[in-house]
C-alpha cells in the first residue's frame, strides 16, 4: 500500500523506514531536502514540494502529516487539503490538542477529505518495536488504512492475551485501537499519556504494580461514548 509521510524527523523517517520494511510504497516531503534524499536512497519516492508530493500519491490518497503540534500543522493540514481532493485522507500523527483535530475534522469532511487524528507513541526505538496508536475521525479510512497501521504497530509478539481475552479479536493486543470520531484518538492518548503519573500520585509513590488495568472499565469523554479497558487503581477516587 502506498502512503505519503511529511514531516521526515526522528519519528516521521523512523516511521517511514518500518513501512519499507514491511512492503509498503513510501512518497516523503520534508522541508529539509537532506531528509528527502536520505531516504530516497532507502527506496523512497522524494518529493520536491508540497504540489509534488500530492502530484505523487496515487487516488484515493493518504498523506501523513507529522510535523510540530500547533501552526506548523495546521498550516501543513490546510494547504494539504487545497491539493487533495474528495475521498483522500489526511491523517495528524502529531501531538495536537484534540479540539483541534475536532475542528480540522468537520472541516475537511465538508469538502469530502476523510481526516484521521493518531496518537502516536514509540519515539526513536519505534523502528524496530513498532508503534502504539488510537485513531479517531473517519472509520472508512482507518478501516481502508489498516495495513498501514497494523505495519506500524508492535504486533502481538508472544505475549498471552489477559485471562478473560483469549477469544476476544480486537486490534487492540496488536498496539493499535480505532476509538471514535475526530479528536477520539488524540483525547485517548493523552489521557493515557497522564494517567501513569497520576496513578503514581495516587499511590503514593508505591509504584504501578499495584495497578489493575480492566478492559471494560469506562470513563465519559466529550465524543457520547465510553472509553474502554482504562486503569483502575484499588481505594482511589476516579479520575477528574
Amino acid at each position: 500500500m502506498q502512503l505519503g509521510m511529511i514531516g521526515l524527523g526522528r519519528m516521521g523517517g523512523n516511521m517511514v523506514r518500518r513501512l519499507m520494511r514491511g512492503g509498503h510504497q513510501c512518497v516523503v516531503f520534508d522541508r529539509n531536502p537532506e531528509n528527502v534524499k536520505s531516504l530516497v536512497a532507502e527506496g523512497a519516492t522524494g518529493a520536491s514540494s508540497m504540489e509534488d508530493f500530492a502530484q505523487k500519491l496515487s487516488k484515493p490518497r493518504a498523506a501523513w502529516v507529522m510535523v510540530p503540534a500547533g501552526g506548523a500543522t495546521e498550516s501543513t493540514v490546510l494547504k494539504l487539503a487545497g491539493l487533495m481532493e474528495a475521498g483522500d485522507t489526511i491523517i495528524d500523527g502529531g501531538n495536537s490538542y484534540f479540539k483541534d483535530d475536532i475542528r480540522r475534522g468537520h472541516l475537511l469532511k465538508d469538502k469530502g477529505i476523510h481526516y484521521v487524528d493518531v496518537g502516536t507513541s514509540g519515539g526513536v526505538w519505534g523502528i524496530e518495536r513498532g508503534y502504539c496508536m488510537m485513531l479517531g475521525g473517519s472509520k472508512e479510512s482507518a478501516d481502508r488504512l489498516d495495513p498501514i497501521f497494523k505495519t506500524l504497530a508492535p504486533g502481538k509478539g508472544d505475549v498471552a492475551p489477559s485471562p478473560g481475552r483469549e477469544n476476544k479479536k480486537s486490534t487492540a493486543e496488536n498496539g493499535y485501537l480505532y476509538c471514535g470520531p475526530s479528536g477520539a484518538g488524540r483525547s485517548r492518548a493523552g489521557f493515557h499519556r497522564r494517567s501513569p503519573g497520576r496513578t503514581k500520585a495516587v499511590l503514593g509513590g508505591r509504584g504501578r504494580r499495584h495497578v489493575r488495568w480492566r478492559e471494560g472499565h469506562a470513563f465519559p469523554t466529550p465524543f457520547g461514548r465510553p472509553q474502554q479497558g482504562l486503569p483502575v487503581v484499588p481505594n482511589a477516587p476516579p479520575f477528574r
